[in-house]
């Protein structure tokens, strides 16, 4: 079998599922050290297969931003420069984001589906909180209906809030 990026007999055969899907490599010797393979710590085969940091800022000159005496571009608030994100493939701080966002956005957009994260909320949290605000409208309906005289609609507010509430 021959390796996926150049022609030459693979010896490194990679399965991985990516995005749900099973995604299978076939790399040779070379190929696998060029890629950060035989380095369990730091290697994807998402960041592989998706044109991650190795494919992304892989063909990159140094030279192309300034910030140190090299030339090479540089994260302003820990130091971090774009050689140490190409060999470590993690950031050094929050701030790295901003600092090479030209270098990362062609890939962050690869592999998400926006540009911006939204988050997710724990599970059973949104009943809760649909039933603190239901609790919240109830005791101020109550309140007006109280204020008000209108005791037959208060009984009823009432009834429906100890049902809501825990016994």
């Amino acid at each position: 079998m021959k390796c996926d990026f150049c022609d030459t007999k693979a010896s490194v055969f990679l399965t991985q599922l990516v995005e749900g899907q099973m995604k299978k490599v076939s790399l040779c010797e070379t190929c696998a050290k060029e890629r950060g393979v035989t380095d369990p710590t730091g290697f994807s085969l998402a960041d592989l297969l998706l044109g991650g940091i190795t494919g992304e800022l892989g063909g990159l000159s140094g030279g192309q931003a300034a910030g140190t005496p090299g030339g090479t571009k540089t994260c302003p608030a820990c130091g971090f420069t774009l050689e140490d994100l190409r060999r470590v493939r993690r950031f050094g701080c929050a701030e790295c984001y901003t600092a090479f966002r030209d270098e990362i956005s062609p890939m962050l957009r690869g592999m998400h589906k926006g540009a911006s994260h939204v988050g997710k909320v724990p599970e059973g949290l949104m009943a809760l909180q649909f039933k603190h605000q239901r609790l919240q409208d109830l005791r101020s309906r109550l309140e007006q209906a109280v204020a008000s005289e209108n005791y037959e609609e208060a009984a009823g507010i009432r009834d429906e809030i100890h049902t809501l509430l825990p016994s």
